[in-house]
């Protein structure tokens, strides 16, 4: 397998490092790992050859121009997610990034969305563009106008659905830390029943996803945009999967309805941004077609709400 020149911006985040860690450990690839802050990289850079770890931040990523334009294959996790700076990194600075790339000699993209800024059929969500959050409507911009640029047909579009992922030598993702709590309201969860179905994905299928697709770039105008997780759950199903894992029964279910949480906003006066309100109404953000190591006949490594659970150090009823 020849040996690559590979970027990966945001190595320091959730998915960023357990993509980095996939690449120096299973790969002699030729890395630079682009991290605002080197102490949070809690990777073995000194295991191997050939990984350079860069201290810079996106809002200057002018100063790695002649550097990119020497990279085979950039991975570009780097995201704001909020605050003054998420457009200008988000949009702004990411196009900057992908302008400096040789489209002659770059081989591939692998450029981070969010499945939030998709609708059912993975085309673009306009609400998203619209009313989303700054996060949100900034991968939103940035979606539309990927495809204005020189670098346009190497770029493969990866959009993770609920991502889980973390551990002692990686930082959490939101969804992950919410996880045990969820455990301990089951008792009240198991009687309620809900309209609503999603799709997950843990951040170390995730890094073999990207780790495939490195190896195995797609032909130019081969379809390339990618939603990431695993198979459809409903709400229930989740349920009744987590009370399968702990040893609870149902034994009954008080539905849920959309009319229903909507008196209770309106006697309680609760404020709701307008992107909160279109996902309470939207319900399912599901897709027909998802990606996962499965897809390329790879093993997963946390496919089901048991493996979440393990995986997150809730105990189950056989434990």
């Amino acid at each position: 397998m020849s040996q690559k020149r590979i970027l990966v911006t945001g190595a320091s985040g959730c998915i960023g490092h357990y993509i980095s860690e996939a690449l120096i450990q299973e790969t002699n690839h030729e890395l630079y790992l682009l991290v605002r802050n080197p102490q949070k990289l809690q990777v073995d850079t000194q295991v191997r050859p050939g990984i350079t770890v860069l201290q810079g931040d996106m809002q200057e990523i002018g100063q790695l121009a002649d550097l990119l334009k020497t990279i085979d294959t950039a991975v570009l996790t780097a995201t704001a997610w909020g605050g003054a700076a998420t457009f200008d990194i988000n949009v702004t600075k990411t196009l900057e990034l992908l302008s400096y790339l040789d489209p002659d000699r770059c081989e591939q993209v692998i450029y981070f969305s969010t499945a939030s800024v998709l609708d059912y059929n993975s085309q673009p969500l306009k609400e998203a563009g619209e009313i989303g959050t700054d996060y949100i409507s900034s991968k939103y911009e940035c979606l539309m106008r990927l495809s204005k640029l020189a670098i346009a047909p190497k770029v493969t579009e990866v959009f993770p659905t609920l991502v889980l992922g973390g551990d002692s030598n990686k930082p959490y993702s939101h969804s992950t830390s919410g996880i045990p709590e969820i455990a301990k309201y089951i008792n009240i969860i198991r009687f309620l029943q809900a309209d609503g179905s999603f799709h997950f994905i843990h951040g170390r299928d995730i890094a073999t996803v990207v780790r495939y697709l490195i190896e195995n770039p797609f032909q130019e105008n081969a379809p390339r945009k990618l939603v990431l997780g695993q198979a459809q759950l409903t709400v229930n199903q989740a349920v009744e999967e987590v009370c399968a894992y702990l040893g609870k029964r149902i034994y009954f279910r008080i539905p849920l309805s959309l009319s229903l949480a909507n008196l209770i906003i309106a006697v309680f006066n609760i404020r709701m941004a307008a992107w909160d309100r279109f996902c309470m109404n939207y319900r399912h953000f599901t897709y027909q077609s998802v990606i996962n190591p499965a897809s390329f006949g790879l093993p997963n490594y946390c496919a089901t709400i048991s493996d979440v659970l393990k995986i997150s150090g809730v105990k189950g009823a056989t434990n």
